[in-house]
């Protein structure tokens, strides 16, 4: 599943490429990829003739603001990606291939389409009048982003007071921070030296404040490099993420640890692969 880094990768591209770009018509090819209440119907008569403005991004979710030519806020688009989920934006027009689920097109003949081989992914459409949280249930549930001054090791002590489960499983859990998988959950438990499974309770205020560290910096390097590709993932224009290569531990079982030789462990943790150094992460 696309992860935070992923996530803003195609929000940069969506606002690079398409701020402007005029919804002048739209083809739901599957039915199930609109979640919103009315389906594709509602879906098209609220957002066709609608142009698309700045996009910003809550843990997995990209949401883009609607607006009219006289920049009148029509309201917003809300997606997640889910499992395999992706956009592509085409010049040129081409037969689109059996996984195409959303297609939309400007007046020029410019298409951004969404491609979804697992067909998990979601959109819906937020009116001006409702807040996104109203529309999107999910949203609420998330905990604070990363990035912003509510996520610190004061707000981990307190979240995770009393909580037995493994530091992997709480990171894995959207109320705890937004946009967290486990991919970075792995590579930022390494780069902090602390043991995936250890209790969440059990991490004192110096772990606490390395893993917030880590898991900033592992974001950031991540974004720098346009993401993870392991399987499905692309940008708006078809390339790869480049984090995969220089991964730590993340599917480099049985390899050695690039910091101290050690071989890197795999096994199941809360349900989730999880890889670590039994030297690194004590």
């Amino acid at each position: 599943m696309p992860e935070l880094p992923e996530v803003e990768t195609v929000r940069k591209g969506l606002e690079n490429l398409l701020n402007g770009f005029l919804i002048e018509k739209i083809e739901v090819l599957k039915e199930r990829s609109i979640a919103s209440y009315g389906g594709s119907k509602d879906f098209i008569k609220n957002v066709q003739y609608s142009y698309l403005g700045n996009w910003d991004r809550r843990g997995k979710y990209l949401i883009g603001s609607l607006h009219a030519k006289e920049r009148e806020s029509k309201g917003y688009i809300v997606v997640h990606l889910r499992m395999t989920g992706q956009f592509k934006f085409q010049k040129k027009q081409k037969i689109p291939c059996k996984h195409t689920r959303v297609r939309f097109f400007d007046n020029l003949g410019n298409e951004l389409r969404f491609i979804d081989v697992r067909n998990f992914g979601q959109m819906w459409y937020v009116p001006p009048s409702k807040s996104i949280s109203e529309i999107v249930p999910g949203i609420k549930r998330l905990g604070p982003e990363p990035f912003s001054d509510d996520f610190n090791s004061i707000y981990l002590k307190a979240f995770l007071k009393n909580r037995s489960r493994s530091i992997k499983s709480a990171l894995l859990d959207q109320a705890t921070v937004a946009g967290v998988g486990n991919i970075y959950a792995d590579e930022t438990l390494f780069d902090a030296g602390i043991d995936p499974k250890t209790k969440s309770m059990n991490l004192n205020s110096i772990e606490l404040k390395k893993l917030c560290k880590s898991l900033v910096k592992i974001l950031n390097i991540s974004i720098g490099k346009g993401g993870t590709t392991f399987s499905d993932f692309r940008d708006l224009e078809g390339v790869n993420g480049n984090y995969g290569g220089e991964a730590w531990v993340y599917r480099r079982a049985g390899k050695s640890c690039r910091k101290c030789g050690e071989k890197i462990l795999r096994d199941k943790i809360c349900g989730r692969s999880t890889h670590w150094c039994p030297n690194c992460q004590k």
